[in-house]
């Protein structure tokens, strides 16, 4: 289908463009971004006081398939995906069994090809069984497409063997996503170690437990020349000690989550587990911090970290509640309500935060509407003001602590692949059986 974009701001940070013009797409390319196209096209999309932007891209989301289907499945995942604007999505690897292998590799593909409805990068663990104990077949796993490693969900506690994973995934060209935790330091927390911890009389998780495994990684990162990604900052001190690796000439990016820059420990009152997350919602120092990061770029990504569970996972004590929360379909408007509409960000550099930076993580020719790059395209209403109302949500699960928020900007067409996915802010009717 060719498909004609009338009259929309287009926001390609690649290109350094902010400006109404139109997008012509045609055999799933972008073949012109100029001011009144007059071509003719079988679908014309008006997008007057629209963003038209590069799809967006999510570098850290659990689909849980295979093994916790009852949470997530990669169907309902890329669906969640798609509503929330998103046409690239890297799913992580602490599934059962793991994605450790290129078997599992090639599963998560064949299953993506047959059932997702945006594009899905599977990431590689990092060990095998994510153990700790002995390094996957990174190798095998990179030439059947995994996009980077990690052991999220857990640190890999031996300095050494993170060290040869550094080296290793190197080799490939893949970057190192890291989940900075110490456990000796976590030890039975649940929250943030601070007032409400005290309140609650919960066991609580300080800062030092993230920056500790941060300031190793860069060092060893550092050491073998690798490219290193950090996921789900949270604390003040991580943001200075990114800040001063960037000096050094580190390559470290780092990403923040929604719920991070928007949240903080006040926010959790009773014992409500949608507010329980791995690392733990911490104090207005912390989100200042990280707020300020994003701007300076200092932090260049923002990702979900889209955790769906099963509600008897959440619906227990705080304390043995399951971490995380989901964040597909939230993402872009709390960006939009907590970042642009406050003035941290502009709405060039939320876009560049949530598409081109995260591309360019992945050494990724997306994010961006290039003439000649791939038509992932997204279109949003940044003023349409409204509730989350979870129960619409195309995720299996409904654990977020931002049921019942008003925000603003409403996703209305997510194109992939110069397909359309979702129209006027619904799935196609193809895509909901």
């Amino acid at each position: 289908m060719n498909i004609l974009i009338k009259n929309g701001r287009v926001i390609d940070p690649a290109n350094s463009i902010d400006k109404i013009c139109d997008v012509l797409v045609c055999g799933g390319k972008i073949i012109s971004v100029e001011e009144n196209i007059s071509e003719g096209a079988e679908k014309v999309i008006d997008a007057n006081g629209f963003w038209v932007v590069p799809g967006l891209i999510d570098l850290h989301v659990h689909l849980r398939e295979p093994g916790f289907e009852r949470k997530e499945t990669i169907k309902t995942g890329s669906r969640s995906a798609a509503m929330g604007g998103f046409t690239t999505i890297c799913c992580m690897p602490n599934t059962n069994p793991v994605i450790d292998n290129e078997i599992i590799v090639e599963y998560i593909n064949m299953k993506a090809e047959r059932e997702s409805v945006v594009n899905i990068l599977p990431i590689g663990s990092i060990t095998k069984g994510q153990k700790g104990e002995e390094l996957a077949d990174i190798g095998k796993m990179a030439e059947v497409g995994i996009c980077a490693v990690s052991e999220d969900g857990k640190s890999v506690a031996n300095a050494g063997l993170m060290k040869t994973a550094l080296k290793y995934a190197g080799m490939f060209n893949l970057p190192v996503f890291s989940h900075c935790e110490d456990l000796s330091l976590v030890g039975k927390g649940s929250i943030n170690a601070g007032e409400k911890a005290a309140l609650f009389g919960l066991k609580g998780i300080s800062n030092d437990s993230e920056e500790v495994i941060v300031s190793r990684d860069i060092i060893l990162a550092d050491s073998v020349g690798a490219k290193l990604h950090l996921c789900h900052m949270s604390t003040k001190g991580c943001v200075e000690l990114i800040r001063q690796a960037k000096e050094r000439g580190v390559s470290v990016t780092a990403e923040v989550t929604p719920h991070h820059f928007t949240l903080t420990e006040e926010d959790i009152n009773d014992y409500d587990s949608n507010y329980k997350m791995n690392p733990p919602l911490r104090t207005k120092e912390d989100v200042t911090a990280l707020k300020q990061a994003l701007k300076d770029n200092i932090i260049e990504v923002i990702s979900t970290d889209h955790a769906p569970h099963h509600i008897d996972e959440k619906n227990c004590e705080f304390e043995n509640a399951a971490n995380g929360i989901i964040g597909l379909e939230t993402s872009l408007c709390l960006g939009i309500t907590e970042l642009v509409e406050t003035g941290v960000l502009t709405p060039l550099q939320l876009i560049e935060k949530m598409s081109y930076n995260p591309a360019k993580v992945l050494n990724s020719d997306k994010g961006t509407l290039s003439v000649g790059a791939v038509g992932d395209i997204t279109i949003i209403d940044p003023k349409s003001e409204y509730i989350i109302d979870a129960e619409k949500f195309a995720s299996k699960a409904r654990n977020t602590p931002f049921n019942g928020r008003k925000v603003k900007g409403r996703i209305l067409y997510t194109i992939v692949g110069g397909n359309i996915v979702v129209e006027n802010g619904n799935l196609r009717e193809e895509f909901l059986r």
